[in-house]
């Protein structure tokens, strides 16, 4: 790139170089020849005058009386003086070949005739020449120099820009926070640091996520595989009628562990390649109607019941597993920590559907308020992941979790809706 800068300066230089050099040299050989014929035509009327004033006064007329002299211009002068009757004056010699001439006539019959040599002209017109030479030289070798700084100046940014580009492609988020000084580059130098800033940003969210999904999830999920396979394994030698019982709640038991385990694969698979996100569009009724169904056992030995109500047949777009995992987070919380009645209800706001939460129970802190959802934090003696986990997991897909209200308790999973979901709605 510092050759093609250089290249394309050079050459625009002397193209003005060459366009303002040729029409200097052609007014200047005008110039000088114009100049040379007025001279000569200005001389002759001079010594014209100055003769005649002499004659007239009757006084002699010698080379030095009218003041007639080898000229000191570059370009020397033959001057022939011819009176009636008396012998003719010269000064200078007379040039050979093409020359530049002017004669000029008195009232008593004199004639001056001056003579300049057209060689003379054109060695003038050389050295002139020369000169404007020398100077488009002068201003072609500056050019370059300048030409070579700019190159450098403009080429090296984009060689540390790309370097900062090509370190954020190797997993480097670093920002760099370098400018150069010109508006364009810085320009390009901010969005790369911004990029780099959102990249970071995203990495450490993606990274933090896996992990928090494989402390919460894989460990417990392993240990319930192993036991529900012992109850598999056991119930060969039960009655019949338990045998068969036993075997349908552990064969559903295991695809619930299949299916949470296929959450955890996908996140840790996203978390790693951000590129391979498996967000679609899917049935919120029959992901509502499945939380429901897993969960009713337990509310039931607690005494208590779980329900449902507001709109049905939405369509949402993300992941159904990860959608289902924070549902079962809010509907666990519900069981662990709240009371009564547990009802879930899905609604319309905007172009997003909406899955609310909330029970009987005694609320969330108000010293927590919002809070709820980082890391860490708890009002009942938990690790406080659950939470912070489903909320990263609503983020992944493009949706959000919030605390609508305190008391009582009504959280709220936003949802992007299907686009032809929502065409429908507009023309219903």
């Amino acid at each position: 790139m510092r050759r093609r800068l250089i290249l394309s300066i050079l050459a625009v230089v002397l193209v003005v170089v060459a366009v303002f050099g040729v029409s200097l040299v052609i007014v200047e050989s005008r110039t000088i020849e114009n100049s040379t014929r007025e001279n000569v035509r200005s001389e002759a009327v001079r010594l014209v005058s100055t003769v005649e004033s002499r004659l007239m006064a009757e006084e002699q007329v010698t080379k030095e009386s009218i003041g007639v002299t080898t000229s000191k211009d570059r370009i020397v002068r033959y001057i022939r003086i011819d009176l009636p009757g008396r012998p003719s004056i010269e000064v200078g010699h007379r040039p050979s070949g093409d020359v530049v001439e002017a004669q000029e006539t008195g009232a008593h019959g004199e004639r001056v005739t001056v003579q300049a040599s057209r060689s003379a002209v054109r060695a003038e017109v050389g050295r002139t020449l020369l000169i404007i030479l020398a100077v488009a030289l002068l201003a072609v070798i500056a050019a370059a120099v300048l030409a070579v700084r700019q190159a450098h100046r403009v080429a090296a940014p984009l060689t540390d820009l790309a370097e900062t580009a090509e370190r954020l492609g190797s997993g480097d988020p670093r920002p760099r926070h370098r400018r150069y000084g010109v508006p364009e580059l810085d320009r390009v130098a901010d969005v790369l640091d911004a990029s780099a800033d959102r990249i970071g940003r995203m990495l450490t969210a993606e990274r933090r996520l896996a992990a928090d999904a494989s402390h919460q999830l894989r460990t417990p999920l392993t240990a319930l595989s192993m036991r529900l396979e012992e109850i598999i394994a056991m119930a060969d030698g039960d009655e019949p009628e338990n045998r068969a019982v036993v075997k349908e709640e552990a064969t559903i038991a295991l695809a619930q562990v299949e299916r949470l385990t296929d959450v955890v694969q996908r996140l840790l698979t996203n978390s790693r390649d951000p590129r391979t996100g498996s967000a679609v569009s899917f049935d919120l009724d029959e992901v509502v109607k499945q939380q429901m169904e897993e969960w009713k056992p337990a509310y039931r030995s607690s005494g208590r019941a779980i329900v449902r109500s507001g709109k049905t047949g939405l369509r949402a777009v993300g992941t159904p597993g990860a959608v289902a995992q924070v549902l079962a987070t809010l509907i666990e919380n519900s069981l662990m920590h709240g009371d009564g009645t547990v009802a879930l209800r899905t609604r319309v706001t905007g172009n997003q559907v909406v899955v609310e939460v909330t029970d009987e129970g005694p609320g969330v802190d108000e010293a927590l308020g919002s809070r709820v959802f980082e890391r860490t934090v708890s009002g009942h003696n938990s690790t406080g992941l659950g939470l912070a986990v489903a909320r990263d997991l609503a983020e992944a897909d493009g949706g959000r979790l919030e605390l609508l209200q305190q008391l009582p308790p009504v959280f709220a999973l936003f949802l992007s809706r299907e686009a032809a979901d929502l065409d429908a709605s507009a023309s219903g």
